[in-house]
């Protein structure tokens, strides 16, 4: 699958810090000790409907984390997926009356412009779940052979399941209770009440095939893949082992990233599918979360068509702690329109503060869990000086302009 084009991307002198990040399944801020080559997956979008700003400070968090590495010094081997086949996606085309192929590849199109608008970097890999069915496959038939999963006994209906007793270390990726871990089951996407399943908690990996739906051939019949499994295979085939960080929305812990680093690590016996499980958090509009069942969506479509600068949905999204649940309002937007202009002003002058200290500044609160409202205020600071005083420092504009550019990913 073709990404979208890559932002110049400018480099910074020396190397920023390493990076620390808060890890879901430890609780706590810990270093990232990735290798030469640092490795990240990031679910990636179900192409059903356009991109809001939920799915818009999902992203920016993890172009953070990859504009950090690059600072630091690493390569990045960063792998997103399409969730190109699932339920919504079929529903929502039968609803509008067109080929779910076509609507995939249309808000596919539409994710992608969103994302070159805000200049996130793209992923090495963009992979969709149609083009990962052979990995799919592989991976299921593992776990069958190893007694990880299992086929209900269903003529009509032969799906085949996973064990969530399989590992015996499940769910320490998120640390819920059993209770918890139902509704939330029960909530996103998950089968509890399945007849045929050995426990209520096993999660679907292969769906036998059902009248008007699309299918693949597979050893244990024709069908199509479950939705953590997909992740699982994908980020097994393009990055294997060790793997760094796996990443997304909050709303992704559980089922979908306790499900599918169960999956990977019943096959590889590894005790952790990634070094650290990271998650943004959700955005709000008008008391609640943004969602596309709810339908109180703020596009980054429909705000880019109303003639808002992409920087300012940048720095407004970026204004709150990526790990925070908040809200999007006019407010934010004026502030960071507001902040957009002065930070321009203030790089277009002749001259100004030194900007040594201030660029440091920023690498530190950036590589200290993504500390944005940190980094946000000393930029302000400096912005507020170079415009009430001035200065000296006649490359300390651009300089400036290159870091929140390198850093941050806002263009002035």
């Amino acid at each position: 699958m073709q990404s979208w084009q890559a932002p110049n991307l400018p480099v910074l002198p020396g190397r920023g810090p390493q990076l620390r990040l808060y890890d879901t399944a430890d609780r706590q801020v810990r270093p990232v000790a990735a290798g030469e080559t640092a490795t990240m997956y990031v679910c990636g979008i179900t192409p059903y409907d356009a991109t809001h700003l939920g799915h818009a400070a999902t992203y920016l968090t993890f172009d953070l984390v990859h504009r950090l590495w690059l600072d630091a010094g690493h390569r990045v081997n960063y792998v997103q997926n399409i969730t190109d086949v699932d339920d919504p996606l079929f529903e929502r085309a039968d609803r509008d009356g067109v080929d779910w192929r076509e609507l995939a590849d249309r808000e596919t199109a539409l994710f992608a412009e969103d994302m070159s608008a805000l200049r996130v970097l793209p992923p090495h890999s963009y992979v969709a779940a149609t083009e990962a069915i052979a990995e799919v496959v592989e991976l299921v038939e593992k776990m069958l052979a190893s007694g990880a999963a299992y086929i209900v006994d269903d003529p009509d209906h032969p799906d085949v399941y996973y064990r969530a007793d399989a590992t015996v270390q499940f769910g320490y990726e998120s640390g819920y209770d059993r209770d918890t871990m139902l509704r939330l089951f029960g909530e996103r996407g998950g089968d509890p009440d399945r007849k045929g399943k050995s426990d209520q908690l096993d999660a679907l990996l292969w769906r036998a095939q059902r009248p008007g739906e699309p299918s693949w051939p597979s050893p244990f019949g024709p069908g199509r893949p479950g939705w953590h499994v997909e992740c699982a295979a994908i980020a097994l085939s393009r990055i294997g082992t060790g793997l760094d960080i796996q990443g997304g929305g909050s709303d992704l812990i559980f089922p979908h990233h306790e499900f599918s680093a169960a999956h990977a690590e019943c096959v590889t016996g590894e005790r952790r599918f990634a070094r650290l499980y990271v998650h943004a958090g959700m955005i709000g509009w008008q008391g609640h979360k943004m969602s596309k069942s709810r339908g109180n969506l703020v596009l980054v479509s429909q705000l880019r068509a109303d003639g808002v600068d992409p920087a300012a949905i940048r720095l407004g999204l970026l204004a709150g702690h990526y790990r925070a649940d908040r809200s999007w309002s006019p407010e934010v937007l004026d502030e960071a329109n507001a902040r957009l202009q002065r930070w321009r002003a203030a790089t277009e002058l002749n001259a100004g503060p030194d900007a040594t200290d201030v660029i440091a500044r920023v690498r530190r609160y950036l590589a200290d869990d993504l500390d944005t409202p940190k980094a946000l205020a000393a930029l302000d600071g400096w912005a507020t000086d170079a415009l009430t005083y001035g200065g000296h420092d006649s490359a300390a504009p651009r300089a400036v302009a290159t870091a929140v550019d390198a850093l941050l990913g806002v263009e002035l």
